[in-house]
């Protein structure tokens, strides 16, 4: 119990304390700086299994919440854009790649693991995984925390100073408020059944995919209006940077300091590449630049999509495109091993 108090603690306290000072995505930012400073402190904090899945679960609803019965005119738009998602995706890994292949001297399995981005669950477990080449643990995870928490922290502040539409929530969220509590708790443990059969059924990030199956498809036959309450919301989020700081209480100060600076450089490649061809996209489509910039950027489908959510950007737009390369890393990534 004092491992779980001491990371749900900080992240309330740091999410609270963001809100009220209204930095962009607050209740993200505060608790993922919050647990990571208490996990580097090494005071290990522990979010347990089931209250995880139940804020990515609660940030899935939220997503899902985004979805109309205009779906299918809606995506009509996605095409193209997911094309260019996967140029981005292509770029970031063989640049970053070659960064820390010719510069840092890791071996081509850890460099292709440690650059696929959002994908961090699942590229450390092909890292243990019998019939591909071996990368090096510590650094696939050093590596992937690092990108997830820079991008957490700088990624909003820099949008909401290029795009002033960010912080406005989305007309398809807006314009129904936050359902009562109860029914937030029902369609929640719904979707927290749901998310227990994807487990069983090997569905990747689970929970949220159940979240945004179950309140999607409740938006769009029009059975249900409105996104889960405020405080569940706050909630979800605090819990989601607190499942990120916690990655930093399995890696030494050792490896952290030897791998900052290349964290940083190929975290920089990656935000930079993506932000390029977002701004090329938000153009091309007359959307907004943070919005695109959101969907690309190398971060975790949960971090993500909690992210959109809190700049008030399209949830549909921005989960579709970050379960679009989860999905697409996890048929790739195995060829590219087996290569090797």
């Amino acid at each position: 119990m004092r491992s779980v108090f001491v990371a749900l603690a900080p992240a309330l306290a740091g999410a609270a304390l963001f809100v009220a000072l209204g930095i962009p995505a607050g209740a993200l930012m505060g608790s993922t700086l919050a647990v990571t400073a208490v996990a580097l402190l090494r005071l290990g904090p522990r979010v347990p299994q089931p209250l995880r899945d139940t804020g990515f679960a609660t940030i899935g609803v939220t997503l899902g919440s985004g979805v109309s019965p205009h779906l299918l005119s809606d995506l009509a738009r996605f095409p193209v854009s997911l094309a260019a998602l996967t140029v981005t995706i292509m770029l970031v890994m063989a640049i970053s790649g070659a960064l820390l292949r010719r510069v840092y001297k890791f071996d081509k399995a850890t460099t292709i693991l440690a650059t696929s981005p959002g994908a961090m669950s699942y590229a450390l477990s092909l890292a243990t995984a019998s019939g591909h080449a071996k990368p090096d643990m510590p650094t696939v995870m050093a590596l992937q925390s690092l990108r997830l928490l820079l991008i957490t922290i700088l990624l909003p502040p820099a949008i909401a100073l290029i795009d002033a539409s960010s912080g406005i929530p989305h007309a398809a969220i807006a314009v129904h408020g936050p359902l009562p509590l109860l029914p937030s708790v029902v369609l929640i443990a719904i979707s927290f059944a749901v998310g227990i059969g994807f487990g069983k059924l090997k569905v990747p990030a689970a929970f949220l995919l159940a979240g945004v199956a179950v309140s999607g498809l409740g938006h769009g036959l029009g059975i249900i209006e409105g996104r889960p309450s405020t405080a569940l919301t706050f909630i979800g989020f605090a819990l989601a940077g607190a499942v990120i700081g916690t990655r930093f209480d399995k890696i030494t100060g050792a490896a952290l300091r030897a791998l900052l600076v290349a964290g940083a450089v190929t975290t920089t490649v990656a935000v930079s590449l993506s932000g390029a061809v977002s701004l090329v996209m938000a153009h091309a489509l007359g959307l907004p630049f943070g919005q695109v910039w959101v969907s690309y950027a190398p971060g975790g489908v949960e971090g993500m999509g909690a992210m959109a959510l809190a700049l008030g950007y399209d949830p549909v737009y921005v989960a579709t495109h970050h379960i679009y390369r989860l999905l697409l890393l996890i048929a790739v990534l195995p060829l590219l091993l087996r290569r090797l």
